[in-house]
């Protein structure tokens, strides 16, 4: 197994889900709804990518689209999301109900939301199953492990270090949509 292939997903899905710059996003909500069940936001959300990343290209094919055709789709939305995090500026609305719980919208949208869905369609474009999914998996022990200490990263983190962090990210999305939409754009227009 390719090790570096791992490493590449893992970090391409950390980038998208943005788990650390959603802390300040999940600690109000959690505030407002009075507690976050971190196992059960967790596994719904990895249940949900474990899906797509098994099921999505069939149901891609039962709507006529091609993986390559998805992949360029998924670029565009990986570098506005990129976008978003690098001018500060919302280009993707949530209805941002608070008491929807757990799993809407903190399990569904906000970690496996369109964008970190689009990504492992993208990457099963570049990558074989079992890398996606030990990238998947990595990524979930860390969103679990962020979720039960919010409190305290907020409290380390500060305002000025969850902005930095957000920048960065958005600056490795904008490269990773950029190398998915050339490995995948040449292969359309032939």
């Amino acid at each position: 197994m390719d090790v570096s292939a791992v490493l590449t997903i893992t970090f391409t899905l950390f980038a998208v889900i943005d788990i650390i710059g959603s802390v300040p996003l999940l600690a109000s909500l959690k505030q407002k709804m009075g507690g976050i069940n971190e196992l059960k936001a967790t596994l719904i959300s990895g249940g949900l990518m474990i899906l797509f990343l098994f099921v999505g290209e069939p149901f891609l094919k039962l709507l006529g689209i091609d993986v390559k055709s998805f992949a360029v789709g998924g670029s565009i939305v990986i570098f506005i999301l990129g976008l978003e995090m690098v001018l500060g500026h919302e280009f993707f609305k949530s209805d941002g109900d608070p008491k929807s719980g757990t799993v809407v919208p903190i399990a569904f949208p906000l970690i496996a939301g369109s964008g970190t869905l689009t990504t492992i369609i993208s990457l099963r474009a570049n990558y074989d199953e079992i890398p996606v999914l030990l990238g998947i998996l990595v990524n979930l022990i860390f969103i679990y492990l962020v979720l039960h200490s919010l409190d305290f990263i907020t409290k380390l983190l500060g305002p000025a270090g969850m902005l930095a962090i957000r920048k960065f990210f958005g600056v490795i999305l904008l490269a990773i949509a950029v190398k998915i939409f050339a490995a995948n754009a040449p292969g359309l227009l032939s």
